[in-house]
């Protein structure tokens, strides 16, 4: 297990070419894989390598990531001694807030004895084992160590994210840039980065006293120069949801094997919130093939190749294909969804036909509930 290390878990997360399903919640609180969220995947490597303090530098519209996460008991972050600590605002947004907010989270730091620190965001999805990086971190000798992945689809996915260029002989960082779809190949910054505590403390003095905002990872990389970075090649899956089409093909990926033997795995399991719920109840007649169901629908129609969140009832005569059905949705008899992203709280009123594709998803919005 890693000693001496605390774990932060940023997200001030680029939500532009997400608003869809982010506009009452933050990316790391979206339901992934049936019965997740996203957050779930990094802060269950965080607690699978042995870290018990984990920051979660969080924005507004938070209701939801805090209903979900709660004390960290799932985690076993419920403890006396270090823990889970949330803070409702962005490391980038210490840029022009007051010495009082600035002086309470420097308190953060410095009461954790932990020397090093992990700062991570949450929507990259992947089972890590972080004591294989802490080991090359600490033999590399370097300031900071970032893990990357390379990605040979780089023109379709990965978009907006950070690319690196790395030294093949020493594994160093010469530069760093942004993908914007051109090239197929390239270094993808997976937004983990490993480091002493003193160092994080001087890039969030500096980032306070910036006089214009931007992102806290690019005022690291604006230090390049002046520190040894190290980077580390991250071999196993990896998705980044942060459009709507790197969500829906991130589930769809889930129904792979493969992909679900890596993501899933016994050795390193992913944590979630437990809701003891009653086992789906699959009514004779239904016809349900290669699909993710959580506890608690109701089966009586055709599901295919596709994902069903909590409380979600599939009237007879009724075919969802290729969806991905949040929770607490009615899809009503004769209805026919097709690619189709439904968000929690939403009925499908009875013979409705609905049909997106696999690149543009048709996305059904939250409906808010009022007592």
């Amino acid at each position: 297990m890693i000693k001496d290390y605390m774990a932060i878990i940023n997200l001030d997360e680029n939500e532009s070419d997400i608003r869809s399903l982010t506009a009452n919640r933050p990316i790391a609180s979206i339901p992934v894989g049936s019965r997740y969220r996203v957050i779930d995947f990094m802060l269950s490597n965080i607690v699978n390598c042995g870290i018990t303090n984990v920051g979660i530098f969080t924005k507004s519209n938070s209701r939801s990531l805090i209903d979900h996460i709660g004390t960290g008991k799932p985690w076993d972050l419920n403890r006396k001694i270090d823990g889970l600590f949330m803070f409702n605002h962005a490391l980038s947004e210490f840029v022009n807030t007051d010495s009082k907010l600035l002086k309470n989270n420097m308190e953060y730091m410095f009461r954790s004895k932990s020397q090093n620190v992990i700062l991570t965001s949450s929507y990259m999805v992947c089972n890590m084992d972080l004591r294989a990086v802490v080991k090359a971190h600490e033999a590399s000798g370097c300031d900071m160590t970032v893990v990357y992945t390379k990605c040979k689809d780089a023109s379709e996915n990965f978009i907006n994210c950070y690319t690196l260029d790395v030294d093949e002989k020493t594994s160093r960082v010469k530069a760093v840039g942004k993908n914007i779809g051109y090239e197929d190949e390239a270094n993808i910054c997976m937004e983990v980065f490993l480091m002493k505590k003193e160092k994080l403390v001087n890039f969030m003095y500096k980032s306070a006293n910036r006089t214009t905002g931007g992102s806290f990872y690019s005022m690291i990389f604006d230090e390049i120069e002046n520190m040894t970075m190290n980077a580390y090649e991250f071999k196993g899956y990896v998705s980044c949801i942060n459009t709507v089409s790197s969500y829906y093909k991130t589930n769809k990926e889930m129904l792979d094997l493969e992909v679900s033997n890596e993501l899933f795995r016994s050795d390193r399991p992913v944590f979630t919130k437990i809701k003891d719920e009653p086992p789906t109840l699959y009514v004779e007649g239904c016809h349900v093939s290669n699909s993710l169901i959580a506890d608690g629908c109701k089966i009586m129609g055709t599901v295919k190749d596709s994902l069903l969140g909590r409380y979600v009832d599939v009237e007879e005569g009724a075919v969802v294909e290729d969806c991905i059905i949040l929770q607490n949705i009615r899809i009503h008899k004769g209805a026919k969804l097709s690619h189709v992203i439904i968000d929690k709280n939403v009925d499908i009123e009875q013979n409705t036909e609905l049909k997106g594709n696999s690149v543009f998803p048709l996305v059904i919005e939250k409906r808010n509930m009022f007592k």
